[in-house]
């Protein structure tokens, strides 16, 4: 009996383990390779901007939409395979479309498919792990490392066929992972870490009361909150800008496409222990001055940015990324845990995302693109480290006016669950 559960467990954690691994290898792409593809069709730093920051915009809407169809119908294996079926039809679409109008417009429906996959995997690999009462980081971390995998050997690939093959890849990472999702085993909203609490996980869900407009009200109207957000507002557009034009720095040093995978490489190995380290002692340390002090780390990065001329540099500050993004993402993650009581918590996360990912992206990839063809790199990473200082000051100023001494003060008492 126990070997069969115990069978059943590893089974489980298996197919999403590998379906973590094979999905970062979409995120490689999009992220860092795509931008190659539309340098190889011609288009100017301003049109890739446009492109990168087109996903955010649409991710606004698509994570929401998407997020509620999976609440009601009650599945998040379906939709996944759903969104995955989306991105591989309109992959293939793209993949015969060169003018800038066409890519635009065919890439915008793919980013309606691809952004919802990831914070619905992550929401599978909780559940899952609450199910068999494991650690999150334990699943999680396969992402990481498919996106260190990928990010080396899609770079000598693509160094050996082309960057106009970048689609194609794409569209056979997107073929493995849907077919991975046949092994996989859904999750429902609601789902005890162990079969014998499920009274409890019901109550738990009861006394919950239901998001309403509120709620998004009472998290938007705290001074801390909107300090914080603003924070991380701040530190996130030099970290997109960074992120939509790594790849064109390095091909304006004339990198080859293997010294991107190398560059990608070092910084997603990098985070790997700083996420373990900080799940595990985190709490020894004040959030405030830790996102200080990431936010400096992001400053020094991006000042060495500015500075470099030689591409295997740039692989050495791309290490930099555990002591910025690494201290940076699990402790801000923590803050909205403390700060945020638990019924307004996914609220709160989903503001978080907004914040992070669409609203900075969006505003990155337009600004930073006029800022790189009409300014050039320096000045480009100059401003993107003029953003990271506001954001260290922010967190720092913060810090010290808090009576509580940096860490978050909840917005009311907290029920006895915690995440």
């Amino acid at each position: 009996m126990n070997t069969g559960q115990n069978s059943g467990q590893y089974s489980d954690q298996n197919w999403l383990r590998s379906f973590m691994f094979t999905l970062y290898g979409t995120s490689v792409l999009v992220v860092s390779y795509f931008p190659l593809f539309y340098a190889h069709l011609g288009f100017s730093s301003p049109q890739m901007g446009l492109l990168y920051s087109v996903g955010p915009l649409i991710s606004i809407l698509s994570n929401l939409f998407w997020s509620m169809m999976s609440d009601r119908l009650g599945t998040v294996r379906k939709i996944i395979a759903l969104l995955l079926g989306g991105q591989l039809v309109t992959a293939i679409i793209l993949y015969q479309a060169t003018s800038f109008s066409g890519v635009l417009l065919i890439l915008s429906v793919f980013y309606f498919f691809y952004y919802p996959v990831f914070p619905l995997a992550d929401t599978m690999a909780i559940r899952i792990a609450q199910r068999h009462g494991r650690n999150f980081i334990a699943i999680r971390v396969f992402g990481s490392l498919g996106y260190s995998f990928f990010a080396l050997t899609i770079g000598y690939v693509l160094r050996a066929m082309g960057p106009e093959y970048s689609i194609a890849i794409c569209i056979v990472i997107v073929i493995t992972a849907l077919l991975i999702t046949a092994g996989l085993k859904d999750v429902k909203r609601s789902e005890p870490s162990e079969a014998g609490n499920q009274d409890h996980a019901e109550a738990s869900d009861a006394d919950q009361p239901p998001l309403k407009g509120a709620g998004l009200r009472q998290i938007l109207l705290q001074k801390e909150v909107l300090w914080f957000f603003g924070s991380v507002f701040l530190l996130a557009i030099g970290y997109r800008m960074n992120e939509a034009f790594l790849t064109i720095s390095l091909k304006g040093m004339n990198a080859g496409d293997e010294i991107v995978g190398w560059a990608l490489l070092a910084s997603a190995l990098s985070e790997i222990p700083v996420f373990f380290l900080l799940s595990k002692y985190g709490d020894r340390f004040k959030e405030l001055p830790l996102l200080a002090f990431a936010s400096l780390m992001f400053t020094l990065r991006f000042l060495f940015m500015a500075l470099v001329q030689e591409p295997g540099m740039v692989v050495a500050i791309q290490a930099m990324h555990s002591i910025s993004f690494g201290i940076y993402y699990v402790t801000a993650v923590r803050y909205i845990t403390r700060m945020i009581p638990d019924h307004l918590r996914a609220t709160g996360m989903a503001i978080f995302t907004v914040v992070w990912s669409s609203g900075a992206g969006l505003l990155s990839g337009t600004f930073g693109g006029l800022v790189y063809q009409d300014a050039g790199r320096a000045v480009f990473y100059v401003v993107a480290t003029g953003f990271s200082i506001l954001a260290f000051a922010g967190f720092l100023l913060r810090h010290l006016l808090d009576s509580g001494g940096g860490n978050a003060r909840p917005l009311r008492k907290k029920s006895s669950t915690s995440l």
